[in-house]
């Protein structure tokens, strides 16, 4: 069965697209075959993987609301990995389906039709709580929340388990949290390690065991369109999301 997966926290700046990119390519690079799913306007899950669309039929936008077939694109020929992109016409798709019937779906109907190519389906969402991350939820089979480790990483999680719980009830019955991954993580930090005992203490085993490291390699990666498995795969943060791709795997949700 294939795993679908959101990747959702509403607080910004936490490394959701980051690790999205990064996630789906250490998948792939162990032979998943791998759909990332710009659910984002920004798009910065598309440009990081060096794809850019104009045209808004070849968009995540189109494919929800225009009944094109699904636009998907492969990156790289080196890679089991294809995206369906975003750009800001997404922007308007809020809109869209807040005045539409059964809106919170669409995407779920949508995905029903190509989920089905794929081993794990990623869905990278917006910094909001908004109908966007709405439908991306009521599409998937779990969530994993990227947790930053700073003082403030706590904030808003208890308002996104309690939606999580809310879609569970109403529409998403299969829901479920797929662990908590604790991201930018400084070693040299005294309040980093605080932070991740923290977590760790309230969450206990929804928290993940592998973390992602603030890395310089990370955050030049998206600048040059590649994943930090093909940028420099001998870097911290490639070995910390090969860690994460193989933690998942051994789940009975994702290990196929």
């Amino acid at each position: 069965m294939t795993c679908v997966m959101a990747i959702a926290n509403q607080k910004g700046g936490v490394g959701k697209t980051t690790t999205a990119i990064n996630l789906g390519a250490a998948l792939a690079a162990k032979g998943k075959r791998v759909l990332l799913v710009d659910c984002d306007a920004q798009g910065n899950a598309s440009s990081g993987l060096g794809v850019r669309v104009a045209n808004a039929d070849a968009t995540l936008y189109g494919f929800l609301r225009h009944d094109v077939p699904a636009p998907l694109q492969q990156p790289m020929d080196s890679l089991p990995l294809w995206v369906l992109p975003s750009n800001p016409t997404l922007a308007a798709a809020e809109w869209e389906l807040a005045v539409q019937s059964g809106g919170e779906t669409v995407l779920a109907h949508k995905m029903d039709g190509i989920r089905q190519d794929f081993d794990v389906v990623l869905l990278d969402c917006p910094p909001s709580l908004g109908l966007l991350t709405l439908n991306s939820l009521c599409a998937a089979r779990s969530v994993l929340i990227p947790l930053q480790c700073e003082y403030f990483a706590m904030e808003g999680l208890t308002l996104l388990l309690e939606t999580i719980r809310k879609i569970r009830m109403r529409w998403n019955p299969e829901l479920r949290v797929q662990g908590i991954v604790l991201t930018m993580f400084d070693r040299r930090n005294n309040l980093c390690h605080q932070v991740a005992m923290e977590v760790r203490r309230h969450l206990g085993g929804r928290v993940l065991k592998t973390m992602i490291p603030r890395n310089v390699r990370l955050s030049e990666c998206p600048s040059h369109g590649l994943p930090i498995t093909v940028y420099d795969k001998h870097s911290a943060g490639a070995r910390a999301y090969m860690a994460l791709a193989d933690e998942l795997l051994e789940t009975e949700h994702c290990g196929g």
